[in-house]
């Protein structure tokens, strides 16, 4: 297995956590030998979510970053849409694959939905949700039931995310393990994702991956 994958990746165009460029993201990825880039920019709670023409704009934005990378990639990298949700009930951020714009556009309550509520929804639709960090401070601890999967590996160099104790608390649940880079500035370096034996070309592709287990963390 020797084809990379990142499932952990942010932009400036709508993290605003971020200072990482499209054509940034492109040449670091394309240099260390990616063929595909999930982009996961953050989609938190705002106080304006019950605005429609507000929701409209944040789902927009979520949408023309995911444009702006995709067109700087050209053929160089597959882009795939992710984001990093977060719920009104606390700071946990959880990475979510299979939905698209019209899917946020029609669950405007998400936010406040919380993660039991939320799975329920998610699996019945199609979604994959992985629980990001789960364990770096200010998190709490989400039943395994209510999620798909644990990110084990966080390459974030800002946070301590105790990696290990995320790889032991998936093992013992039994669900799907995840690496990812974290990636937000310049000075960060890929170094998480998955290897398979064949490009991840689609989301369903992905998803149908994760589920299988035929794959191997990048840490």
């Amino acid at each position: 297995m020797e084809i990379k994958t990142e499932l952990h990746c942010h932009s400036r165009d709508a993290s605003g956590c971020s200072s990482e460029s499209a054509e940034g993201i492109v040449k670091k990825y394309t240099d260390a030998g990616y063929t595909t880039v999930c982009l996961t920019n953050h989609f938190c709670p705002a106080s304006n979510d019950d605005d429609d023409a507000a929701w409209e704009a944040k789902v927009d934005k979520l949408y023309r970053a995911y444009d702006i990378l995709t067109e700087a990639a050209g053929d160089r990298l597959t882009i795939l849409m992710g984001m990093e949700l977060r719920f009104a009930q606390n700071s946990n951020d959880y990475l979510v694959f299979g939905f698209d714009r019209d899917y946020l556009m029609n669950h405007r309550d998400i936010h406040k939905m919380g993660i039991g509520n939320y799975i329920k929804m998610a699996r019945e639709d199609g979604l994959l949700t992985i629980q990001a960090h789960p364990f770096r401070t200010g998190m709490t601890v989400t039943d395994p039931r209510r999620v798909d999967g644990i990110e084990v590996f966080n390459g974030h160099p800002g946070h301590n995310s105790h990696n290990d104790v995320a790889e032991l608390w998936a093992t013992q649940a039994g669900v799907i393990k995840t690496s990812g880079t974290d990636h937000h500035n310049p000075d960060h370096l890929p170094d998480g994702g998955i290897l398979t034996d064949e490009p991840i070309t689609s989301v369903s592709q992905l998803i149908d991956t994760l589920k299988s287990g035929k794959y191997t963390l990048i840490k």
